[in-house]
């Protein structure tokens, strides 16, 4: 069975405090788009749990992938003795990940391909694990792992696994360039580098403006940071605004800056400015 986890990008993103667990409270708005990973997950005809990645190179971490992690979990889940388990063990799988979304940008591939991992497991074994069920689970993977069971624009607190819909909201009128510096963002040391503030207006009400307004209170409170230490990134968004974006941002911690554009975008311009950057035109996946 096959299925296409899709990108996303943070509309605002403000980090709040610091937890006592060593997460962080933020509040951003989360936008499915539509830039693609391909999955495919299979029983495994040899009785051997494996995965094979084709496409963009994924840097390793010294873990398992997270398709990986989200079948070892899966696996824990319905092995457990907790209620509502069936105590059904997982046949092993054949996972084959082709990478689109590049790693490591702040558009949230490896989260995607975790959730749908899940996703796929259930329907492929017919486990009938509930909505709930599999959100809880898609939160312990990571922050924002449950954004990606969801078909559309969320509200997300908390430590990014709280969401909520928002009123009426659609970006359908604009086209999303985004362009992927080939720079890696330490997301943890980012994080060490923010001053911890209540922001002044919430997002959930700052996006209510015109889009015209949002370069001032539509903010993402690691573009400071990551622009101080990469200031090319800061460059890429003031082209991407002088391009005609009407409005242009940091995506997540980074590294990949978009830009929604009215008119037909200059995609192929900004691929001569930038030709050591990938760059993507895409629209909103659902919303």
């Amino acid at each position: 069975m096959i299925a296409f986890p899709h990108a996303k990008i943070n509309l605002g993103l403000h980090v709040v405090k610091r937890r006592q667990d060593g997460y962080h409270e933020v509040e951003t708005v989360l936008v499915p788009v539509g830039l693609w990973d391909i999955l495919e997950v299979i029983p495994a005809p040899d009785g051997t749990t494996r995965m094979h990645a084709t496409g963009l190179e994924i840097p390793p971490d010294g873990k398992p992938n997270l398709c990986l992690r989200a079948y070892a979990l899966l696996c824990e889940e319905m092995t457990g003795t907790g209620a509502g388990h069936k105590k059904q063990p997982l046949p092993p799988v054949h996972i084959h990940l082709h990478k689109n979304i590049p790693p490591g940008s702040g558009l949230g591939g490896g989260s995607s391909d975790a959730a749908f991992t899940l996703g796929l497991l259930n329907k492929v074994f017919d486990l009938k694990i509930s909505p709930e069920r599999l959100a809880g689970l898609a939160a312990r993977l990571g922050s924002d792992c449950t954004f990606f069971l969801q078909d559309k624009t969320m509200l997300a607190t908390g430590r990014g696994e709280i969401l909520r819909p928002l009123p009426p909201l659609s970006l359908k009128p604009y086209s999303i360039v985004i362009v992927v510096p080939p720079v890696h963002i330490d997301t943890g040391k980012a994080y060490a580098q923010i001053s911890q503030k209540y922001p002044s207006v919430s997002l959930r009400k700052a996006i209510r403006r015109p889009l015209k307004e949002w370069g001032q209170a539509v903010t993402n409170d690691f573009e400071s940071v990551v622009c101080k230490k990469h200031p090319r990134i800061a460059k890429i968004k003031s082209t991407l605004i002088r391009a005609g974006a009407h409005y242009a941002s940091l995506s997540g911690s980074g590294s990949a800056i978009y830009g929604l554009y009215h008119a037909p975008p200059p995609v192929r311009e900004l691929k001569a400015l930038f030709p050591d950057c990938m760059v993507f035109c895409a629209e909103t996946a659902f919303s």
